[in-house]
């Protein structure tokens, strides 16, 4: 955990006023320490004093920003926050939405919410995370804490602390963000609060069964209570519950994309035939290409309840313990209907082709699945922590905290499908079908999507059509994520001298992750089983204006059947259960042990005349990996029409690998005071990233999207063997520096930028290693690939602005008006090669592979990101609209040895309105996404269409009753 800090007495805030011009700010957020209850010293000043000071207290959005803006100038390292002095009072909808406000960060969007935080244009692999200082898990497989388990209701500061301190959790190239409840006995108030929402999805509207509300109730009870012997003990408790929908519409492509062969003529019964790096590299033209197309209509829902907790008990001055626990649950279902274009590469001619090897336009044949899936997952958070605090004297503190964390995702899909075939469910030809089951088609990228025309003698809307190759599958997935760590810390406290406190610490930790996959896969060809089922089993397309807001779309509807009806006439019941043998290659066990120590000093002095107070410190974390796979005979199975087939026998082998790690991990930070409301912070430290737990597997990945998956040759099945992770990758490390100017010109005015430097050593590129398979019976060398950690050098440089102010000198009502803004810049010469097509390296001959496309930057770089907002202050009531905006950035899959992707530019506008009504009740209404902004994305590289997703408007309608 992120531990508490001893300084030097706070700084003077001097109040001015600016009348004389407009004072624009150029950036947003302030910084808030992950404080723990023992950084309050007993107040020695007599209790009378406090009434004396002449305050007007400040509430809504200008009372939040105050608020940040004096924890910022307070911290002891560079850094950013969003605090609130009451529950429930952060100006955002969500944890991740009101991250995107603070300078620098991101997020990434899935399901219409913010997720995957970047810090300063570095993806949130090379940021941490934590949850009252301490890390969290979650259900993905990353280090990430994820912001939708937490009610924001219950969150009263998020931190993003830029530079590190030796008594900072290791992590953090990019920095940490830190959320934190409300600690009672701080909070110094009792409080009983209801807040209830509506939610309205605005696409849901389109739905045939949907009417598009949703809800969340919040209810927290904060109380203090003091004992004759004048201990005292502090209580807090918090409860949520929400449902609500999530609707989306997409034109998707597959994971896996291929070179093909620029210069040939593709014949009409064959894929196009691929090219490597060295053929490019000696002048073959080539287009990226991949192995299907999609378009794909949901129905989510999702259901969530949340607990939190937090006992503070002081027996006397020298003694606190500190008790939280947290827990979540959620609850998810999908109905997705799905029409796929699943041969992507066959046939394909008539091209046109950008300068980089984006395909523009072609023609193609394909085959045509009408694909229903039904997913239910389920996950669950349990966390908390156990802290105790001793000051035996003045001088001396002693505190020691043990927690823990733990994640457990599962979730089950029942798919089905029924592919387009040569006759139809009366045994009629099908029209436009030809050799066996293709159909011809154009397609043509000039649009928000790609235009695809399909022979028009094609009936896709009619059910009759689709009586071919049934694959029903039953695919579940376990994750758990668990996290025991414990420390233990000591501080002094001279009496004199040039450090004001000196503190040591150590800690350890024990990461485990495992997941678990399981397939059930149920194939017929049975063609009276599958008319039956056909006829049974159809249901009218779902939804109305299916992408009616994408120009250049062409199909808006398909025929669509129920998937869980097909997977009962297929099987004869509901759920098949779990296979037989549920081993599988590309299960992965993974165990990560750490510790640490580390020794740090605060300071407090004077250079040059001007006063100065920093720490300077060094950490040692040791890291021990071990990492357990399944090894897979196969069998290769010859298709009546040339091509190949790889299937498991079944048979297993147990691999172990283990690895580990020493790093050395130094930091310094100085704030100079140059003037009372001028500050020069200056931080230089090391600092490091580990690799995603999930990205430490050992298992393997066959890339085998359905069980008769062909492949031209044997060669190019063994090509789809990857590495699901890798357990001898190492910490990504970095040298940083920073220095940030920060002007506080009055409690509602700050202004600051800063200028940042760092320099990697160490880089994730693509390695082929040659692994021995069973396949038929006879040990083989397979090159495997998988991502390695390199020793390149790279470096990013970057600068930010941040800006805060209200007019409060303006007449009239104009004097509630109030800005915030943020930008970040930050350009870097990183390279993330392609998994596929990128340079790789034998690292048995160092034979190097010249790559095909050119790799990407940093995991979630950003070159811009930007936030503005404007808050008005009407009396009662209380506006607020919030702007945000990321450049295209590098979007890795999580968990998943998939090729690069690219999010293209984008922005969001949301709105916040609060009225309150009297003392103890508010009303509010609140919108997100009101620019209805598409998520466009390439692979694998920017300007070649992956994916089109958009979810819509939402809207909220807010009460909350405070006693």
């Amino acid at each position: 955990m992120l531990h508490d800090r001893r300084t030097a007495s706070p700084r003077g805030f001097r109040h001015t006023a600016l009348h004389s011009a407009l004072f624009y700010a150029l950036c947003a957020t302030a910084a808030v320490p992950l404080v723990h209850a023992q950084d309050a010293a007993p107040a020695t000043a007599p209790a009378q004093q406090a009434t004396t000071l002449d305050q007007v207290q400040v509430t809504g959005t200008r009372g939040t920003i105050q608020t940040s803006i004096d924890k910022k100038r307070e911290e002891t390292v560079v850094s950013d926050v969003l605090s609130a002095e009451d529950i429930g009072d952060l100006p955002a909808l969500s944890i991740g939405e009101a991250i995107e406000t603070i300078t620098g960060a991101s997020t990434h969007r899935e399901k219409g919410g913010a997720s995957e935080i970047s810090i300063r244009g570095l993806g949130p692999f090379l940021g941490s995370s934590a949850f009252n200082g301490r890390e969290a898990t979650n259900g993905s497989g990353d280090r990430s804490v994820n912001f939708n388990q937490f009610p924001s209701e219950l969150i009263n500061t998020v931190a993003i602390y830029k530079t590190q301190r030796a008594d900072f959790v290791e992590g953090g190239v990019a920095g940490t963000v830190n959320m934190e409840t409300v600690k009672p006995l701080e909070y110094g108030k009792q409080t009983i609060q209801l807040d209830g929402r509506g939610t309205w999805q605005e696409y849901d509207d389109r739905l045939k069964d949907g009417d598009g509300v949703g809800w969340r109730g919040t209810a927290s009870y904060i109380d203090q209570f003091e004992f004759s012997n004048g201990g005292k003990l502090g209580v807090s408790l918090g409860l949520q519950a929400l449902e609500g929908s999530n609707p989306e519409e997409m034109f998707s492509s597959s994971t896996t994309w291929a070179a093909c062969d620029g210069r040939e003529v593709v014949g009409a019964t064959r894929n196009c035939t691929q090219v490597n790096g060295n053929d490019v590299a000696n002048g073959v033209p080539y287009y990226l290409v991949p192995g299907s197309r999609l378009y794909r209509q949901f129905i989510e829902h999702d259901k969530r309840d949340s607990q939190f907790g937090a006992l503070q008990w002081r027996p006397n001055d020298a003694v606190e313990v500190n008790l939280d626990y947290q827990h979540s649950k959620r609850d998810y279902t999908e109905d997705r209907s799905d029409l796929t274009l699943s041969s992507m590469m066959r046939n394909i001619n008539n091209r046109v082709v950008s300068d980089d090897g984006a395909l523009l336009s072609h023609t193609g044949s394909t085959t045509i699945d009408s694909t229903g899936n039904f997913l239910e997952r389920n996950e669950e958070y349990t966390g908390g922590g156990f802290n105790v605090i001793v000051r035996p004297s003045a001088a001396w503190m002693f505190s020691t905290d043990l927690s823990y964390s733990n994640t457990q995702r599962s979730q089950i899909e029942r798919s089905t499908r029924l592919r387009a075939g040569r006759t139809d469910v009366n045994g009629r030809p099908v029209a436009g079908i030809k050799n066996t089951r293709y159909v011809d088609y154009t397609y043509d990228y000039s649009g928000d999507v790609p235009s695809i025309y399909l022979d028009p003698a094609f009936d896709v809307n009619n059910p009759d059509n689709f009586t071919d190759s049934a694959l029903i599958r039953r695919r579940q997935q376990d994750r758990e994520h668990t996290i025991r760590a414990g420390r233990f810390d000591a501080a002094f406290t001279p009496e004199s001298g040039f450090f004001t406190a000196l503190k040591g610490g150590l800690r350890r930790s024990e990461a485990t992750y495992t997941d678990f996959t399981d397939t059930v896969d149920v194939t017929t060809t049975n063609v009276a089983a599958i008319r039956a089922a056909n006829q049974a089993c159809r249901q009218a397309f779902p939804q109305d204006d299916f992408l009616a807001n994408a120009s250049g779309n062409t199909i808006d509807q398909w025929a669509t059947f129920d998937s869980r009806c097909l997977f009962k006439a297929f099987t004869g019941m509901d759920d098949t259960g779990l296979s037989a043998d549920l081993r599988d290659p590309a299960n992965n066990d993974v165990t990560e042990k750490t510790s640490a120590i580390y020794l740090m000093g605060d300071y407090s002095s004077e250079w040059f005349g001007v006063p100065v107070t920093g720490n300077i410190g060094v950490r040692w974390v040791h890291t021990d990996v071990r990492s357990m796979g399944l090894r897979s005979g196969l069998d290769v199975v010859n298709n009546p029409d040339g091509t190949v087939t790889l299937r498991p026998t079944g048979d297993f082998t147990r691999q172990v690998l283990k690895s580990s790690n020493n790093e050395w991990l130094p930091s310094f930070n100085a704030a100079f005071e140059l003037r009372p409301d001028l500050l020069l912070r200056v931080g230089a430290y090391r600092a490091m990233s580990r690799p995603d737990l999930a990205a430490l597997g050992y298992g393997r990945s066959f890339n085998l999207d359905e069980v008769d998956t062909e492949f031209g040759s044997v060669a190019d099945a063994l090509g789809n063997i990857t590495a699901t992770g890798n357990p001898r990758a190492t910490p990504l490390m970095s040298w940083n520096a920073d220095v940030s100017l920060e002007w506080y010109a009055n409690a509602d005015s700050m202004l600051s930028t800063a200028v940042y430097y760092k320099q990697f050593n160490g880089g994730s590129v693509p390695v082929v290693v040659g692994e021995n398979f069973d396949i038929d019976g006879v040990s083989v060398t397979v090159p495997v690939e998988q991502l390695a950690t390199s020793d390149q050098k790279s470096d990013l440089i970057g600068f930010e602005l941040t800006g805060s102010h209200a007019f409060s000198y303006l007449p009239g009502i104009f004097s509630g008006l109030g800005v915030k803004a943020s930008y970040n810049y930050a350009h870097s010469n990183f390279k993330t090669e392609d998994l596929r097509l990128g340079e790789s390296t034998d690292p048995a001959t160092g034979l190097v592979t010249p790559g095909i496309v050119e790799p990407a930057n940093i995991f979630g770089l950003s070159k811009h990101v930007a936030s503005a907002q404007v808050y008005w202050g009407l009396g009662k009531l209380d506006l607020q609209a919030i702007y945000k905006y990321r450049s295209d950035y590098y979007q890795q899959f999580v968990g998943d040895p998939a090729q690069n992707r690219y999010v293209r530019d984008n922005g969001s506008l949301d709105f916040r309105a609060t009225y309150k009504v009297n003392r103890n009740l508010s009303v509010s209404l609140s919108a997100s996404n009101l620019t209805d902004e598409p998520r466009v994305s390439d692979m694998p590289i920017l300007g070649s269409f992956r994916e089109y997703t958009t979810y819509g408007r939402r809207y909220y309608l807010g009460v909350r009753y405070r006693f």
